[in-house]
C-alpha cells in the first residue's frame, strides 16, 4: 500500500480553539462504509486479502515474466484492498490520538498488514524489478495492454541495482513494526508530543508556546516563550539524539549494503531525481536563497523596529507578524471557502468545482480539537478520497492551509483515472496544484487588500512562508548532512548534534550580529524537528516545489491564455509523467543547473522587490 498523505511545508501551528468546535468533520464512515475502527468487517476483509495475497503468490511466484499483465491486475486488486481499509483506519485515529484503545487497535491492523505484505507480496517488485529486459519486451509484445502500467513499471525496475535478498527483504518487511529504528522513532514522536513548557504560572504543549511566540505583538513575551522552548527541548535532547543516532546509523547501514553512493541518493531514487539535480538545487539555495534570506530579516527587522520599537533582533522575532493595515485578523469557516473558491474560480472553475465537490461531500475535518494530529494534510485514499485534516482556528495562514490541502484534493481527484499503481504523482510535482492554489488566492487577496500597509503585511507574511520551506528546509538538509556524516564515523553526543545544529543556522542566517542580533536559546531546537527521524532527507522537496510551482506561476502571469489546460493535463497524469516530461510544455526543465537561481531570482526577489518598494514608501524601512 502506497503512503496516502502529503505533508503540508509549514504545518499550523495552534491548538484547540473552542470557536471552531462546531466547524464540519468529514463523513469517513459515509464514504468507507465501515461504522468505527472496531468494525467486524475489517477484519473480515482482511482475511480475504489475506487470502488473495496467498493465491497471487502461488499463481505468480517465479512465475512473473509468464503473464506479466495478469499478475500486475491481481496485484492492484489487493493493493486496492489494502488501501481502503487501512486509510480509513489511519484517519478516524488521528482524530482519536488520546484514545489509547484507538490506538491500539490501528497498531494491530498496521502490524498485521505488514506480515501479509512481507509474507505474500515481497516477491512482486523483486521479480518484477529482476526480470530480463527481453522477457519484459516479449510480456509487452504478447500484451498490448501492459503499455498503459509503463510507468509503473519502471518505477520499479529503476530499484533493481539496489535490491537486497528476497529473504532479507521480506524480514525486514515482517519485522518493522515490531523492531529497529521504526520502534525507537515512534518512541521519539510519543514523547515528543507529552511535552510540556513553562508559560508563566502553566504549562502548555508546543503547539500552544509556537503559537504565542508567533503571534505576540510584544518582544519580550515572545523572548520568553523562546527561552521555555529550548529549555524544556533540554530535557529532550537525549531521547531525540538516541532516537537520531539509530535513525542514522541504519541509513549509513543500508545505504552501504543497497550500494547507493551518496548520502542521498536513496531517498532521490524514490523521488525519481537525479542526484546532480538535488545537488543543483541545494547549491543555489545556499548561495542566492541565503543572500534573499539575509536581505529579507534585514528588512523585517527595520520594519519591526519602525512599526513595534523592536530594538534588537533574536530567532524568537524571525516569524513574528507584522502588525500594520486594517485587515481582520480572523475569518469564519464559511468565509474561508468562500475566498478559497474564489480564488479557484478566477484561475480554473474545474478546480473551483473540485473544492466545492470536497466541502459539499463532507471530505473535509475542520476544527482544531484535543486529541486530534496537529498541522494538517491531505489524504489521497485511493477509491474514496480524497480527506483533509485540519486544525482551523481562523486565522489568515488557516485560509492559506485550507487552499493548500485542497490543491492536494483536487490534483489527487484528476489523477485517479491513472490507477492505484500510477496515480500518485512523482514528490517533484506532488506540491504542483497546493502551492499554486495557495499562490493563486493569496494573490486574489492581494489585490483586494483595501491599503497599503494591509499589502506590505500580507507580502512580508508570504515571504516568511517560502524561506521557511525553501531556506530553512534547506538548513535542514545540510543539517541532517552533517549529522549523518559524523554517525557514518560512530555515534554522535547531543552536545555533537548541538553544534552541527549552531554551525548550520550561521551558514544560513549569517553569523550573530550580521543580521540576527542573537541566536540565544536556539541550541537545542534541531530536537523536535520531526522529518529527521521519520523521512531523512526529505526536506529538501519542500524547497524544490516551491520553487518549481513559483517558475509555473510566473509563466502563467506571462501566458495565462492556455496556461489552465496545460495545468489541468499535467496534474491529471499523476505519476505518469516524469518532472522533466511534465513540465517541457511550460518551458521549464528543473535538470538545467541554471534553473534554481531563475526560479530563486523570479519567485523570492520578485516579492522581495514589491515588499521593499512599498515599505519605502510608507517609511518603514531603515535606510
Amino acid at each position: 500500500m502506497r503512503s496516502t498523505v502529503v505533508p503540508q511545508a509549514v504545518a499550523t501551528e495552534q491548538a484547540a480553539a473552542v470557536k471552531t468546535a462546531d466547524a464540519p468533520r468529514w463523513a469517513l464512515e459515509t464514504h468507507f462504509g465501515y461504522d468505527s475502527v472496531y468494525s467486524s468487517s475489517i477484519d473480515a476483509e482482511l482475511d480475504a486479502i489475506e487470502q488473495k495475497c496467498k493465491e497471487l503468490k502461488a499463481n505468480f511466484e517465479g512465475k512473473m515474466g509468464e503473464s506479466l499483465l495478469d499478475a500486475i491486475k491481481a496485484y492492484e486488486e489487493v493493493d486496492i484492498a489494502l488501501t481502503k481499509a487501512l486509510s480509513y483506519v489511519s484517519l478516524s485515529c488521528d482524530t482519536k490520538l488520546d484514545d489509547d484503545k484507538a490506538q491500539k487497535r490501528k497498531a494491530s491492523l498496521f502490524q498485521r498488514y505488514s506480515t501479509i505484505s512481507g509474507n505474500q507480496l515481497t516477491f512482486f517488485s523483486l521479480e518484477l524489478a529482476d526480470m530480463s529486459q527481453e522477457t519484459l519486451e516479449t510480456q509487452m509484445e504478447n500484451s498490448p495492454e501492459l503499455a498503459k502500467y509503463q510507468a509503473y513499471i519502471d518505477e520499479v525496475r529503476r530499484s533493481q541495482p539496489y535490491n537486497l535478498s528476497k529473504e532479507v527483504e521480506r524480514a525486514l518487511t515482517v519485522r518493522a513494526p515490531f523492531a529497529g529504528k521504526g520502534k525507537v522513532v515512534e518512541f521519539y514522536g510519543n514523547e515528543l508530543s507529552r511535552l510540556r513548557f513553562k508559560d508563566g504560572d502553566e504549562e502548555v504543549n508546543m503547539e500552544v508556546l509556537l503559537a504565542k511566540m508567533t503571534s505576540s505583538k510584544d518582544a519580550a513575551t515572545r523572548h520568553e516563550c523562546m527561552k521555555a522552548l529550548n529549555t524544556g527541548l533540554k530535557e529532550f535532547e537525549r531521547v531525540a539524539a538516541l532516537s537520531l543516532n539509530m535513525v542514522a546509523g541504519s541509513w549509513h547501514a543500508e545505504n552501504t549494503e543497497r550500494g547507493f553512493e551518496q548520502l542521498r541518493s536513496q531517498r532521490n531514487l524514490g523521488n525519481n531525481v537525479p542526484d546532480e539535480v538535488v545537488d543543483s538545487l541545494l547549491d543555489a539555495v545556499k548561495t542566492t536563497g541565503v543572500d534573499y534570506c539575509k536581505r529579507y530579516y534585514a528588512l523585517k527587522k527595520g520594519i519591526l523596529k519602525n512599526t513595534a520599537g523592536l530594538e534588537k533582533m533574536t530567532w524568537a522575532d524571525r516569524n513574528a507578524a507584522i502588525n500594520i493595515g486594517t485587515s481582520s485578523e480572523s475569518y469564519t469557516w464559511e468565509e474561508a471557502v468562500d475566498i478559497v473558491k474564489a480564488g479557484y474560480e478566477k484561475f480554473s472553475p474545474t478546480m473551483a468545482g473540485l473544492f466545492q465537490q470536497m466541502v459539499d461531500e463532507k471530505r473535509i475535518d475542520v476544527p482544531a480539537q484535543n486529541g486530534k494530529r496537529g498541522g494538517a494534510y491531505c489524504s489521497s485514499s485511493y477509491g474514496h478520497g480524497p480527506f483533509q485534516l485540519l486544525n482551523f482556528t481562523g486565522t489568515q495562514r488557516d485560509v492559506a492551509t485550507l487552499a493548500h490541502e485542497s490543491g492536494h484534493g483536487a490534483h489527487f481527484m484528476l489523477s485517479y483515472k491513472q490507477g492505484i499503481l500510477q496515480f500518485h504523482p512523482p514528490l517533484t510535482l506532488a506540491e504542483t496544484a497546493s502551492i499554486f492554489g495557495e499562490m493563486i488566492v493569496f494573490r486574489d487577496l492581494l489585490e483586494k487588500a483595501p491599503t497599503d500597509e494591509d499589502r506590505l503585511a500580507m507580502l512580508m507574511g508570504k515571504i516568511d512562508d517560502i524561506i521557511n520551506s525553501v531556506v530553512r528546509q534547506c538548513g535542514f538538509d545540510a543539517f541532517e548532512e552533517k549529522v549523518h556524516s559524523g554517525r557514518a564515523a560512530g555515534t554522535l553526543t547531543p552536545d555533537e548534534m548541538t553544534e552541527a545544529w549552531q554551525q548550520t543556522m550561521v551558514d544560513y542566517y549569517g553569523a550573530e550580529g550580521e543580521v540576527f542580533d542573537s541566536y540565544a536559546d536556539t541550541s537545542h531546537l534541531w530536537t523536535y524537528v520531526s522529518h529527521f527521524h521519520n523521512v531523512p532527507f526529505y526536506v529538501y522537496s519542500y524547497a524544490f516545489a516551491d520553487l518549481v510551482v513559483g517558475s509555473l506561476y510566473g509563466v502563467y502571469q506571462k501566458q495565462p491564455e492556455g496556461f489552465e489546460d496545460k495545468l489541468l493535463e499535467l496534474l491529471s497524469a499523476g505519476g505518469v509523467k516524469g518532472f522533466r516530461e511534465a513540465l517541457e510544455p511550460f518551458g521549464l526543465d528543473p535538470a538545467d543547473p541554471v534553473f534554481w537561481k531563475d526560479s530563486i531570482d523570479a519567485h523570492l526577489g520578485s516579492l522581495m522587490e514589491e515588499a521593499e518598494q512599498l515599505a519605502a514608501q510608507l517609511g518603514l524601512s531603515d535606510p
